[in-house]
């Protein structure tokens, strides 16, 4: 769709209460409005505990139906209240992606008896002694769901590695040892071979578990009628597994079943080396432009603006980043803390929302607030998403030339007359851009409220436009 935007709808801190998904459906009228079309929803599925945010899964087939793990309903509500707030965003045109874990698994229901070897956590393809055994919550009989579904049961041999020792009460970890079994190729080198991250470790290169993924993945994304998965953190999985369950599920939902993963590294070279390796069939969230905005707004005038699209994915793979400014990792206490400061985050928005490349994703802490406060950003997004709304169209032409100014002009189209887009971590300055001459005589004025004054566009089409010290400028055709 064209100028669509991702919602992410959800915090790392919303409440036990189970009932994201009734405000989900409440809000789909109002997404709509403000310009969203797509909501990337998380984990729908059961998890080891209710309170878990579902990123530790249980049960991939019980998404708030079943009575397992003291709980029907998730974190977030039923299966009904699930289905009917699809049902609802799909009539205000709203598409959902569903957060997709399929790397790890948690909340055994009995323990197993196998071999394996501890390795070093720092370098995985280093043992630590000798093969020995241990016993580990690795069975899955899901009994509340009695095999509805699907009648698969999960034991040790599905598994590549685990992190808890339950006869020795220890944290470790394990390397699960028999035939054909080793860490997956075609993972992060970071440790040596990221394969392994947390609980137990799906192994990725059995047949009996890719057949049952691949199966899954086809149902659910059938019985949601979702429109688009998230993938969850594919730098600890095997890539040809992540190709091949995309050709899956997409053979049976369509090409333009949509996919975005999160490969959670900063080096442009290692993701372009795996969107080679899954051949493009995936987006992937621009990590490097995150960590830019965050060095940004950490060094201030420091930080020279000219470089806060360089060695990033829309600059190397436009049609194929997600652009983003914070998520659900990345703000203060998480895994990545790496939270790009207020003053700067309108900043960065204002590029993302309003640029030409990338299929932005806008954060629910950063619009709606953290832990029930509210986001002193809301104002300032519903303006940079109408603006996107109505005037980011046509080619851009950048004035990335000065250190602590730098900006770009969106042409626009027949419909849409476009727009000019500033930021500066400085001093309040300007710049000299040039429209064309079929725009001279033109009154242009700031949308945002931080300057007054307007421009007239000379013979040339050319203007000073303003912008305020350490703050963002979008100026449009006065009407």
């Amino acid at each position: 769709m064209e100028n669509g935007v991702m919602m992410q709808y959800f915090e790392w801190n919303l409440p036990n209460e189970g009932k994201l998904w009734k405000q989900l459906k409440d809000d789909a009228s109002h997404l709509q409005e403000i310009g969203v079309t797509a909501v990337w929803i998380p984990p729908a599925y059961k998890a080891d505990e209710q309170q878990d945010e579902g990123y530790a899964t249980y049960d991939l087939y019980d998404l708030g139906e079943f009575e397992q793990k003291g709980t029907v309903r998730t974190k977030y509500g039923t299966k009904d209240e699930l289905k009917e707030m699809i049902d609802e965003l799909h009539k205000h045109h709203i598409s959902v992606y569903l957060d997709v874990v399929l790397n790890h698994k948690a909340g055994g229901d009995f323990t197993e008896k196998f071999m394996v070897v501890e390795v070093n956590p720092e370098q995985r393809n280093e043992a630590l002694g000798e093969p020995f055994e241990i016993q580990g919550w690795t069975g899955y009989s899901f009994h509340g769901r009695k095999d509805k579904y699907s009648d698969f049961k999960w034991h040790w041999y599905h598994f590549s590695g685990t992190g808890f020792d339950d006869a020795q009460k220890r944290s470790g970890i394990f390397q699960i040892q028999g035939e054909g079994k080793a860490w997956s190729s075609g993972v992060d080198g970071e440790n040596g071979n990221y394969d392994f991250l947390l609980c137990n470790d799906i192994d990725l290169d059995h047949p009996e578990v890719i057949e049952e993924l691949n199966r899954w993945g086809k149902w659910v994304a059938n019985e949601l009628n979702l429109d688009g998965m998230r993938l969850d953190a594919i730098k600890h999985m095997k890539d040809k597994f992540v190709k091949q369950f995309l050709d899956a599920v997409r053979s049976d939902k369509g090409d333009d079943f949509y996919a975005v993963g999160e490969y959670w590294n900063g080096d442009l070279e290692t993701l372009d080396s795996y969107l080679e390796a899954v051949g493009n069939k995936i987006n992937l969230f621009d990590v490097p432009l995150h960590y830019n905005m965050f060095q940004a707004s950490q060094e201030g005038k420091d930080y020279d603006l000219q470089n806060i699209l360089k060695n990033t994915l829309v600059e190397k793979h436009c049609e194929l980043a997600v652009t983003l400014v914070d998520n659900h990792d990345t703000q203060l206490g998480s895994s990545l803390e790496s939270w790009v400061a207020d003053w700067f985050k309108p900043l960065a928005y204002g590029l993302i929302l309003l640029m030409k490349d990338g299929y932005p994703c806008v954060f629910y802490g950063d619009y709606y607030g953290v832990k029930g406060e509210k986001s002193p950003h809301t104002h300032i997004l519903d303006i940079l998403l109408n603006a996107r709304r109505k005037y980011a169209y046509g080619d851009q032409i950048d004035y990335f030339d000065h250190p602590s100014t730098v900006g770009f002009i969106r042409t626009g189209d027949e419909e849409h007359g476009g727009l000019v887009f500033l930021m500066c971590n400085d001093e309040a300055g300007g710049k000299s851009m040039s429209l064309g001459e079929e725009h001279k005589g033109e009154v242009w004025h700031e949308i945002t409220g931080s300057i007054q004054e307007e421009v007239t566009l000379d013979e040339e089409g050319s203007g000073e436009f303003l912008v305020d010290a350490r703050n963002l400028a979008v100026w449009v055709k006065k009407d």
